[in-house]
């Protein structure tokens, strides 16, 4: 009678898928109920009514060679259709539309029913920096608004 070979993966195969099976299990929890960090407040910005709600807490990641950070941004008045352009960013200023048009880093995308970004982001996120959202309509109007950057995204970086 042949003997099977005493190997470390003979020993230990079964509780080895077991504990694959569970990861599993673990990342589609995870994936069926995120944990979103606190939106933002509610700003008015011309005819739109908006929220951001960042998508975690991470820091900034370099995306397509620039660094960024991921929001949702909820249009509760206004129809979004009415945007030709909009730009979400992170500093201590905005920046200007002709430097964000120039690019597609910071543009907003989605439906009426929420925007995502890749908000352009300096790679360190401070204090001092702010939110900024700046939106054009079709008729050339630009606006701007800001949120200060809540702690949760900056302090434990």
């Amino acid at each position: 009678m042949a003997r099977m070979q005493n190997t470390l993966w003979n020993r230990y195969k079964y509780k080895i898928n077991g504990l694959i099976l569970v990861l599993v299990g673990y990342f589609l929890y995870q994936s069926l109920f995120p944990q979103f960090p606190d939106a933002l407040p509610t700003q008015e910005l011309g005819a739109f009514e908006v929220t951001p709600i960042p998508y975690n807490v991470d820091a900034p990641y370099l995306h397509d060679g620039t660094y960024t950070k991921d929001f949702l941004l909820l249009f509760s008045k206004g129809q979004v259709s009415a945007i030709r352009q909009a730009y979400l960013t992170i500093g201590t200023a905005p920046l200007p539309l002709a430097t964000l048009a120039s690019g597609d880093a910071g543009i907003l995308h989605g439906s009426q029913h929420g925007q995502e970004v890749h908000a352009i982001a300096p790679e360190v996120l401070l204090a001092e920096h702010k939110i900024w959202l700046t939106i054009e309509d079709w008729q050339g109007q630009q606006q701007v608004t800001s949120w200060a950057l809540p702690e949760v995204l900056y302090s434990h970086h």
